[in-house]
């Protein structure tokens, strides 16, 4: 089990909440890329994908990535709204109901 592991965590991708912060603000996106050194990267760094969060040799591969399946999937968990305490709150019925409230009638029932 311990060779699984190391495969998993070699291949791991960054979470989605650290992509979505990529795409909603590029300052996260250059403070990420500045951490990798350009000589390491595949083909200099030069063709990234941001929703894959993956570096590819050449344009051709990121172009034939973007028609793939795996990247389609991917955009796919992306476009759902992320959690957040907030909706975990609404789900529990913590959150704030703004909604108007009907007022129940008290009706007399006499013989």
């Amino acid at each position: 089990m311990g060779a699984v592991r190391k495969i998993k965590t070699k291949r791991r991708t960054r979470d989605y909440d650290q992509v979505r912060a990529d795409i909603d603000s590029p300052k996260h996106l250059t403070q990420y890329k500045a951490t990798k050194d350009a000589e390491d990267l595949p083909g200099l760094g030069k063709h990234y994908c941001v929703e894959c969060s993956k570096w590819f040799e050449s344009e051709y591969n990121l172009v034939a990535h973007t028609k793939g399946k795996n990247h389609k999937r991917r955009l796919r968990l992306l476009r759902e709204e992320p959690h957040s305490q907030k909706i975990a709150e609404a789900a529990v019925g913590l959150g704030t109901d703004n909604g108007s409230r009907q007022q129940e009638t008290v009706v007399d029932m006499e013989d």
